[in-house]
């Protein structure tokens, strides 16, 4: 069974779970010698949300930057004996990204590839701990961006780490460099009355005069 609330654990408690042949997909956190074990299949809007941004991260780098990125959406993150965590946005900018090999495990391994550049949630019936546990989770494990986003309100939360460590909002993204964040809002908020299709296909046109500006 799922664990829906973080529970005293040790790394090969963890490690149990990650191994184990279950028929059900699971999201795996462990943060400060706890485990959160959630339930890995989407509902309706969450996965129509999940599949928005992929498109809006295919349209930001096709029209805005020629450079080379790479999106592992669900994916599980591990830093050995110390984290781990299976967020719904996982970016790569540059080439330098994980690529599995043949024989090897099915997470991203970083111990040996670098962090994402952003990572995010996507939050359904999540908001509370995203912003707070996995918040903190992310912080420690060096992520520069971090996203929440929020599925009943249709907002974005957007966070940049700071050099203390600690994320601070922010209404510009630094990944998708110049990208407003009330612009991702707007697009959400379009998923009222029409597909996500629809909503990717406004977004693009959005962008295309779009001045990029700092934060």
């Amino acid at each position: 069974m799922p664990l829906t609330e973080w529970k005293i654990a040790s790394w090969k408690e963890y490690e149990a779970w990650r191994d184990a042949e279950t028929r059900e997909r699971v999201k795996l956190y462990y943060y400060q010698n706890r485990l959160l074990v959630e339930m890995g299949s989407e509902g309706i809007n969450h996965s129509s949300i999940s599949d928005l941004i992929a498109m809006l991260f295919f349209i930001w780098f096709s029209q805005q930057t020629s450079q080379t990125s790479n999106s592992f959406g669900g994916c599980l993150l591990e830093k050995a004996e110390q984290s781990s965590a299976a967020p719904d946005i996982v970016l790569y900018l540059g080439d330098d990204y994980p690529i599995w090999q043949p024989g090897e495990r099915r997470y991203i391994d970083l111990d040996r590839w670098r962090i994402p550049d952003l990572v995010g949630e996507i939050s359904d019936t999540t908001l509370a701990d995203d912003l707070d546990e996995k918040k903190s989770l992310y912080a420690s494990l060096g992520i520069p961006e971090y996203w929440v986003v929020d599925v009943v309100g249709r907002r974005v939360f957007a966070f940049r780490l700071q050099d203390n460590n600690q994320y601070r909002e922010c209404r510009v993204s630094q990944s998708l460099a110049g990208l407003p964040i009330a612009l991702l809002e707007q697009t959400l908020a379009r998923l009222q009355d029409e597909s996500n299709i629809s909503a990717a296909n406004w977004f693009a046109t959005q962008i295309r005069n779009l001045e990029i500006e700092g934060d």
